[in-house]
């Protein structure tokens, strides 16, 4: 019987040091892992050649209350196609990625990758050449960014001249 009592006295007592104890976790080796083998900046190529080969969508988007009817490529493909985004679904150190969209005057304009992906956020985002079966004027291309379920236009971008994407510090 005392033998017993001693022994349920040892495990009790050990619950309650492993119930105190913090878990441990190894974070140096969980950011070994996730650091991503991939260059970064990336700066995604923007000429006809590297739009060429990709499938063109027909996009309709509000932009200041007018309706655009627009053609051009997926943002997700001409990523996929530089090798600036993996074709597989996005896992560890690609998900700290993001696009940075620059116009010519400046204006800027951010998407992560994530939401991109096709598996996760699956946005569309489209790169346009042409809108109402012209190509576009000075003041809103030669390219111009649309995402049309956005409730606003403002990731919308006129006059795109540079995409990057950046692993986050």
């Amino acid at each position: 019987m005392v033998r017993g009592l001693h022994l349920s006295a040892l495990l009790l007592w050990a619950t309650a040091v492993h119930a105190q104890a913090p878990e441990t976790h190894d974070h140096a080796a969980h950011q070994r892992a996730a650091t991503p083998a991939d260059p970064s900046p990336v700066v995604v190529p923007l000429d006809a050649a590297a739009r060429a080969t990709l499938t063109r969508h027909t996009v309709e988007a509000s932009a200041y209350g007018h309706t655009l009817r627009c053609e051009g490529v997926s943002l997700a493909a001409l990523l996929q196609s530089s090798g600036a985004m993996p074709d597989a679904p996005l896992r560890g150190a690609h998900l700290d990625r993001y696009v940075l969209v620059r116009a010519r005057d400046g204006y800027r304009a951010v998407f992560s990758l994530g939401e991109l992906d096709a598996t996760l956020g699956n946005r569309g985002v489209y790169l346009v050449d042409r809108c109402d079966g012209a190509p576009l004027d000075a003041d809103s291309g030669p390219l111009r960014l649309l995402v049309p379920d956005d409730t606003r236009p403002a990731r919308g971008v006129r006059q795109v001249e540079r995409i990057t994407v950046i692993a986050a510090p």
